[in-house]
């Protein structure tokens, strides 16, 4: 277990090889985070550092959170996660960690978001649902979900059906993406690929679980 760090997503773009070649990029600005809280099996029953990132006005900062960061030391960040780990030895509370730290090109990494927020959705737009006839007698009921059961028995919906309601908006995770760019003067992760998430989106990047640099597994 690694720890990663806390960003932005800032939108996409496309980068060229030197082949010409067009590559679509992910930028994420990753602002250096601040550690504002150690865990350890003693005081916690488990072993993580939390790291918060950003920044946000004192006067937008609760009670409880402005105590927490005045006791690591550092200014109110309107971001926080945790991120387990095998050791805390080298961290220590207030510590500042960057891009520069962590992230190489050519390195493969796991980017998790809330997905974008689709709204009530029926069932061909959330699940891919084929539509009933256009025609052939079918006036009012070219989108409907058709039938949802059976009859008496059971006399029930059964869990889990497939059905119109709140789509997207839900924590999803991207892995094994091709980290293509790190532009350490602008704090600028380029990943190859699309990630989850709006433009401005807070998202958290970490090496990937599945595969390290140079394509090890």
């Amino acid at each position: 277990m690694t720890i990663g760090l806390l960003g932005r997503k800032i939108g996409m773009t496309r980068v060229f090889t030197e082949d010409g070649i067009s590559i679509p990029v992910s930028v994420v600005e990753v602002l250096p985070n601040r550690v504002s809280q150690i865990k350890t099996i003693d005081t916690d029953g488990y072993v993580a550092v939390q790291l918060t990132g950003g920044e946000k006005k004192s006067s937008h900062v609760n009670k409880p959170l402005t105590g927490h960061f005045a006791k690591a030391q550092i200014d109110a960040g309107d971001m926080l996660c945790e991120f387990r780990v095998d050791s805390v030895d080298e961290f220590s509370p207030g510590q500042v960690i960057s891009i520069n730290d962590i992230f190489n090109e050519g390195q493969f990494v796991d980017v998790a978001a809330n997905s974008k927020g689709k709204g009530f959705a029926g069932t061909v737009k959330r699940y891919n649902f084929r539509t009933q006839d256009a025609t052939h007698g079918n006036s009012r009921s070219h989108r409907v979900v058709g039938s949802i059961g059976q009859n008496q028995t059971p006399g029930r919906v059964f869990k889990g059906k497939k059905m119109a309601g709140h789509m997207g908006n839900v924590r999803c995770t991207t892995q094994t993406l091709e980290l293509v760019r790190v532009d350490k003067e602008r704090n600028l992760l380029l990943i190859k690929g699309a990630i989850p998430g709006h433009p401005g989106a807070r998202v958290e990047v970490r090496p990937a679980v599945k595969k390290r640099v140079g394509g090890e597994a």
